[in-house]
């Protein structure tokens, strides 16, 4: 299985996570074939999209509150084939309290300034053993998430951080253009 390129998703002006930091963290989640998953703050929906396609006989949940976004998901969920995906409309963890749900995989891409109860919500809804994966730009998150995750004794905590840089056409050169670092943090329940 191959993973999706960036280039081949719907976009218009919501954020994507890259591909090489999905390639990262979608690999750090360790998805089985019947996993239950759940993305919150899917912006376009290429996490989602590639949980799907990784967890084929299970679920994805993708939360959202941004319109634009919503339409997004469900246009790339419809342009992929992919019946396995659940687009929620909706402010995490709030909009998803009435899903009562142990869910094998949550990733957090978004929190909108909720990460403190998303991380909450994320230790009382994973399944035992479920891996939970976060992305951060923001240093103010990373090490919020890192104490939250002391206190609800995440095991196998993991943090990387990630420097892509991609060439960029000059004339008959090519320079490098470096994107955001991005820390991937993962633990386990």
């Amino acid at each position: 299985m191959y993973h999706i390129k960036d280039e081949e998703f719907l976009r218009g002006k919501v954020p994507m996570t890259k591909e090489e930091i999905r390639f990262v963290s979608i690999g750090k989640m360790e998805l089985q074939d019947n996993d239950v998953c759940l993305d919150i703050g899917g912006g376009t929906g290429s996490i989602s999209m590639e949980m799907a396609r990784f967890a084929r006989s299970g679920k994805v949940f993708a939360i959202e509150r941004n319109d634009e976004a919503v339409e997004l998901i469900q246009k790339n969920k419809e342009k992929f084939g992919l019946e396995n995906i659940t687009v929620i409309k909706g402010l995490a963890p709030d909009g998803l309290k009435n899903l009562n749900i142990k869910f094998n995989k949550i990733f957090i891409g978004g929190s909108a300034g909720n990460l403190v109860e998303i991380i909450k919500y994320s230790y009382e809804n994973l399944a035992e053993n479920g891996i939970l994966t976060l992305n951060f730009i923001v240093l103010e998150n990373i090490f919020t998430a890192i104490e939250e995750l002391k206190k609800y004794n995440f095991k196998d905590v993991d943090i990387c951080q990630l420097i892509v840089s991609k060439n960029k056409k000059i004339k008959d050169f090519n320079m490098m253009m470096a994107e955001n670092p991005i820390y991937v943090i993962t633990a386990k329940k």
